[in-house]
């Protein structure tokens, strides 16, 4: 476990190999590990983000992500109107533009332009479940 960093977020998805396959293409992260239930769920995946790691899985066939959660909750469409990061994961890359045309051009909800932080410019996303993610240039 030596080769782990400190803090590792976990994620479900309602569709674990589906979302692997999009974070790969859409946000350049790098599959490490893929275990898949006899039914073809996603019973543990970890993607690599520079010299991160983000575990997946899918808990649960009951188990909504953000995006499917908000067409049926008025509470949770209310709190997500905002294109702030909530329960999101912050991620730094080497190349801010170059990863914000990636994820434009490939389905990414963009919530917020390339805009300039106290830390570094930055921008906001969501990906193909509705999970949200901002992106800094280091």
């Amino acid at each position: 476990m030596s080769d782990y960093p400190s803090v590792i977020p976990m994620i479900a998805y309602e569709n674990g190999p589906a979302a692997m396959d999009w974070l790969a293409r859409v946000f350049g992260f790098r599959e490490r590990a893929r275990i898949l239930g006899d039914n073809g769920r996603l019973s543990h995946g970890e993607m690599e983000a520079g010299a991160g790691v983000i575990m997946l899985a899918t808990p649960s066939p009951h188990y909504q992500g953000p995006k499917h959660h908000r067409e049926e909750c008025d509470a949770a469409k209310q709190w997500s109107e905002v294109p702030y990061i909530i329960d999101g994961v912050l991620v730094y890359v080497d190349d801010i533009d170059a990863h914000f045309e990636r994820a434009k051009a490939n389905g990414a909800t963009i919530l917020s332009p390339l805009e300039q932080g106290q830390e570094g410019e930055r921008y906001r996303a969501e990906d193909i479940e509705g999970h949200r993610w901002m992106f800094i240039e280091r």
